[in-house]
């Protein structure tokens, strides 16, 4: 197939996507519209994730060398073959040489599907032929398809293809409802009661900054049940970072968004409901000025991702649910006991458990404690698990309810918390890992002048980042701020905030925990690994894109672009450089040597300055220095907290909570 219009973002896709890496932050991608792109797919007798094309708005012109059959899926749109009108939903033969056009989306829905049969013929990336295009792998060569491209077909199908009865048509609407369920942080411990009653009764309009990654949705901001996020941040949506699922409401700050399939694996912003996933679909054709009305479902009565028939109600435009599960996605609560931290078990999705250990505040034994679970599940091998994702005091369980219903994973959940040993003896391999750091880097000060252009003039944190770190954190200067940061070891907690094995990461220190609060609304741009702080948290954003933790610096690449060709300190056949528990160092360098550093490990040359030693973390030791230091510790913390309230009171006096 050679490609003489591309239309507008148009990508291979495959089905279910990349699945089996969200604990380092390599999202499924896929198509965002799984639906319409596998009901295609079927027409064609192909296997229902069989590779296709998506575009927005405005499909391809396309020829190809040898006869072929296809099928147009997705929202209605123009299709023709050599200026012949042909229908959408049904196999399409088109001839050697002749030109098969898909014209702009007409009327509801944004997201238009061409299938091929025998599929595209592209290479696999991590497990899948889907496009990742902020991460630049996948499909054809990582990216968006240009005019020109030409795209292999596999082999023709060997199961006949299946006329689509009208019935099975996903409904297209501009006013659409979305099935969600509740949890995993609902009222009243985040929000109030009258936030969710208000999230159910509104109908959010799209807004037009809107992508795979997520749907940004316009509406009234909640009232919030508590006055901030204590260490997490200043605002009150603020949590330590936890797993997210695709189709949650992230609330980043007032702003919900409904993240898509590039979406983030790991972020530290509370989610109340979270879309089923038979009802992600509807995502893929939301569009600016369509509105969204969310409705709770019983999450066991949701309906399954699997069929493509009836049972997936996607004919209907509206859902039909009397109530949800009345439980604000909380499932279980495991009180304490005999030096064990209390356990809370969520619902995230239908189809996921978040396990959080302890009181919502920064403790390395709590992070010991879910390192423990992860470890455990990781050899009991239970049929169902899906993905397994950490973060700081929680583990996301992702399964198939259908092979380990929720019933039967909180059983079992229940006997390994039993079982599992006592954390505070715990010794984890740690390496140190000394990296680069550009401080105040020119691309991080046109983060900032980009967000001030572009989302918010005005907010508490600009014009520069690193004066506002400094002033909430009670300290006398910047150079401050820069020698705390240059002196700190840093816990690596998390990986894949944000995406692509960044680093989460906290100092092994308290006097060196710079507590900050997130950008609201978060930015827009952020520069590829640019080194931020959110929270009690260091990131190094893995790639280009959105971003709210303040920025102080940039660093060496965390992902290896050149995988699978070996290329500086990343291991062998792994693409990600950094592993749980590294502490990470940093070693000022200039922007331009910054540069040069990037530029020749992008090239295979040298090893970006990157400085790896194998070690240890003892929690005992760390216990007993906490105990050394402990008056010097709290002096810095009285007189942090006075400042992060005094900062408080300036955001209330200034209307920044209204």
């Amino acid at each position: 197939m050679r490609v003489l219009s591309p239309g507008m973002l148009t990508a291979v896709q495959d089905w279910p996507g990349r699945i089996g890496h969200w604990q380092v932050g390599v999202p499924p991608s896929g198509p965002m519209d799984d639906l319409s792109f596998r009901l295609g797919n079927r027409v064609l007798g192909n296997p229902e994730g069989a590779p296709g094309l998506e575009s927005v708005v405005v499909g391809p012109s396309v020829t190809f060398s040898e006869p072929a059959v296809v099928c147009v899926a997705g929202a209605p749109a123009p299709v023709a073959v050599d200026g012949r009108t042909v229908r959408q939903w049904e196999a399409v033969r088109v001839p050697a040489g002749a030109v098969l056009s898909i014209g702009r989306a007409q009327g509801p829905g944004l997201r238009v599907y061409l299938l091929v049969a025998g599929g595209f013929d592209v290479p696999a990336f991590l497990g899948s032929a889907a496009t990742f295009t902020l991460g630049q792998f996948g499909g054809h060569e990582g990216r968006l398809l240009v005019a020109g491209d030409e795209l292999r077909i596999g082999p023709a199908p060997q199961a006949p293809g299946q006329a689509l009865a009208d019935g099975l048509i996903p409904a297209m609407t501009t006013s659409w409802h979305l099935a969600v369920a509740e949890g995993p942080h609902g009222a009243p411990e985040f929000f109030t009661r009258a936030d969710i009653d208000q999230l159910f009764a509104t109908d959010y309009e799209v807004h037009f900054n809107s992508d795979r990654t997520g749907v940004r949705l316009i509406g009234p901001k909640p009232r919030w049940a508590r006055a901030d996020g204590g260490e997490a941040g200043l605002h009150p949506s603020n949590i330590h970072d936890t797993a997210y699922m695709v189709g949650a409401l992230d609330f980043t700050g007032d702003t919900p968004i409904l993240l898509g399939p590039d979406g983030p694996s790991l972020g530290g912003f509370v989610c109340p409901v979270t879309v089923t996933a038979a009802d992600r679909w509807k995502l893929g054709q939301l569009k600016a000025g369509d509105t969204v009305r969310f409705v709770p479902v019983r999450a066991q009565q949701a309906a399954s991702p699997r069929s493509l028939g009836p049972a997936r109600r996607a004919s209907w435009s509206a859902v039909f649910s009397s109530r949800g599960d009345g439980d604000d996605g909380v499932l279980a609560r495991r009180e304490g006991q005999g030096g064990r931290p209390e356990v809370t078990y969520r619902r995230s999705g239908e189809r996921a458990v978040l396990v959080e250990y302890g009181p919502m505040l920064l403790d390395l034994a709590l992070r010991a404690r879910v390192h423990l679970l992860h470890q455990r599940l990781l050899s009991a091998s239970m049929p169902g698990l899906v993905e397994l994702v950490p973060g700081i005091r929680s583990l996301q369980i992702q399964t198939d309810p259908e092979k380990l219903p929720t019933s039967k994973l909180l059983a079992q959940l229940a006997e390994l918390e039993d079982s599992l040993e006592d954390a505070e003896g715990l010794v984890l391999p740690s390496r140190s890992v000394s990296l680069p750091l550009s401080w105040d880097d020119p691309s991080a000060r046109e983060a900032m002048e980009r967000y001030r252009h572009g989302v918010r003039a005005e907010a508490p944190w600009l014009p520069w980042n690193i004066e506002f770190i400094r002033r909430i954190n009670g300290l006398d200067s910047t150079a401050d701020v820069r020698s705390i940061l240059f002196d700190a070891s840093y816990l690596v907690l998390g990986l894949g905030d944000v995406y692509l094995g960044a680093p989460v990461a906290t100092p092994t220190d308290p006097r060196h925990r710079l507590v900050t609060t997130k950008y609201n609304p978060a930015r827009t741009w952020t520069p590829e690994n640019a080194v931020g702080i959110g929270g009690a948290y260091l990131c190094v954003y893995g790639m280009e894109g959105p971003g709210g933790y303040q920025l102080v610096g940039r660093t060496v690449q965390m992902w290896n672009h050149r995988h699978p060709e070996p290329a500086g300190r990343f291991e062998p056949g792994v693409p990600w450089l950094l592993r749980f528990f590294d502490r990470i160092s940093w070693r000022p360098v200039s922007a331009e040597e910054l540069a040069d550093l990037r530029a020749d490990l992008a090239a295979g040359r040298g090893d970006g300055g990157v400085r790896i030693e194998e070690g240890s973390f003892s929690l005992a030791e760390h216990r007993g220095f906490l105990a050394e230091q402990a008056e010097s510790i709290d002096a810095f913390q009285i007189r942090q907290r006075a400042a992060f309230q005094a900062e408080r009171e300036a955001w209330s006096r200034a209307g920044e909570f209204a």
